[in-house]
């Protein structure tokens, strides 16, 4: 409309954008570490800040590998989908076809898949599902942006599994490692010609496509520094207590056992982050 910004275009949007920002605003929320939990090396996340953490470092790790792309493809990171705060991790475009990415860190976790299911080291989850409907939503989106049918592969990025065991292809959606992601890719054979590419490419790249109130511009500079400033805290956080445990560990968590309610909140945090 007349006298309104546009949206930003998608491609100005970064890997792991939305998780970022909901990220900083629950890590907004949690008090500042006190000196003596900062020496010890405690996490500076909460539990509730932790697993959008671990989803940003895997949505990162996927962001790189998919910058191996030739420039036969379009990339796309964090499209915002629907009327609400859901967003679609990755959406590619390319000679191969058209692919929506749900990446997932399940980093030194075994992975069972048979049919439908898809278990974490023995818990099912409804990853299947959920990437079946993203891959769903988008080709109805896009053929609706097109005005011709646009076909959309669904895939499951598991980031460092342990160990992936596919005893029964599902039938919807495609599960990989980080590290098959590249290989897959590539050897698919080609579903696009150059001109449908590029008119997918062109729909896609539009947030009207997508979300029926797409966001105004925001400052990714801003979220991409606040972002790397708290990873430098966990990460400091993180070799403080590896310093801990392999220089003084006898006398270290005797002081922390005798020190209390701190203590033991201490101890919690260095044995679980």
């Amino acid at each position: 409309m007349s006298g309104y910004p546009a949206p930003a275009p998608l491609t100005e949007r970064f890997a792991a954008q939305s998780v970022i920002e909901e990220l900083l605003a629950v890590q907004a929320l949690v008090p500042p570490r006190s000196l003596l939990r900062r020496m010890f090396g405690a996490s500076p996340l909460s539990d509730a800040s932790w697993p959008w953490y671990r989803g940003a470092l895997g949505e990162i790790a996927v962001g790189r590998i998919l910058a191996g792309l030739g420039p036969e493809w379009l990339v796309l990171h964090a499209v915002p989908v629907g009327s609400g705060w859901a967003d679609i991790d990755h959406v590619l475009v390319g000679p191969a076809g058209v692919f929506t990415l749900n990446t997932k860190n399940h980093a030194g976790q075994s992975i069972w898949v048979a049919g439908q299911t898809l278990m974490v080291s023995g818990k099912k989850l409804r990853h299947l599902y959920n990437s079946a409907h993203e891959a769903a939503r988008a080709s109805k989106l896009l053929s609706t942006a097109v005005g011709a049918a646009v076909d959309v592969t669904a895939v499951v990025v598991i980031v460092e599994p342990a160990r992936l065991t596919i005893k029964e292809k599902p039938r919807q959606v495609i599960v990989l490692s980080d590290r098959q992601l590249l290989g897959f890719l590539h050897r698919r054979e080609a579903a696009l010609d150059a001109e449908q590419v590029q008119r997918v490419a062109a729909a896609a790249v539009n947030a009207r496509t997508w979300h029926t109130k797409p966001a105004l511009p925001g400052n990714p500079d801003e979220l991409n520094t606040n972002f790397a400033a708290l990873r430098r805290l966990v990460d400091q956080a993180r070799r403080r207590r590896v310093a801990w445990v392999l220089g003084v560990p006898a006398v270290g968590f005797l002081v922390l056992a005798t020190a209390g309610p701190l203590g033991a909140a201490i101890l919690h945090a260095l044995i679980n982050r």
